[in-house]
């Protein structure tokens, strides 16, 4: 396991130290190259988490499960999406919500610095952006190897740290 792997765990570990029910919205564009990051790292969750985990294939629209992530009732709510974080493709960043504005790739009818807002407020959940540098975001289907790469890492991650906790 590699240094990158370490600290997004210990990274993720800290942030879920007190949690009790985690909602991961995987968000982006499956079209669109690297921006199905979200998209791909749930897949791979899938199977894998406790039941109070609950998945949430948002792809463009996470608004719209504002609803149902409410009637889950999380303490915590993870965002996956690719970001322009000025790194290197495939670099990490777990972002807090005032640290959201202008990071993301896909255009979302909400910015997602006012959806945590939203659901910090309504829910009393913690929120936090798990954000991927992209390597390419044209029109096309899959991930460069790089961001699968961080898929892989960031599924794993997750699976890691919600083991046997329910």
């Amino acid at each position: 396991m590699g240094d990158w792997t370490l600290t997004l765990n210990n990274q993720i570990v800290s942030w879920l130290k007190d949690w009790k029910r985690l909602a991961v919205l995987g968000i982006g564009n499956p079209l669109r190259g690297d921006d199905a990051l979200g998209l791909e790292v749930l897949n791979q969750l899938k199977g894998k988490v406790p039941e109070n985990v609950k998945l949430f294939e948002c792809e463009m629209v996470p608004e719209n499960f504002l609803g149902e992530i409410e009637l889950f009732s999380p303490t915590h709510v993870l965002m996956i999406d690719a970001a322009q974080l000025g790194a290197e493709p495939g670099s990490t960043r777990l972002l807090a919500p005032e640290r959201m504005a202008g990071t993301a790739v896909s255009t979302h009818a909400l910015p997602l610095s006012i959806l945590a807002e939203i659901l910090r407020q309504d829910l009393e959940a913690k929120v936090a952006l798990l954000a991927v540098q992209p390597e390419r975001s044209e029109f096309e289907e899959g991930l460069s190897p790089t961001v699968q790469k961080a898929a892989k890492q960031i599924a794993g991650a997750i699976v890691e740290v919600t083991k046997g906790k329910t």
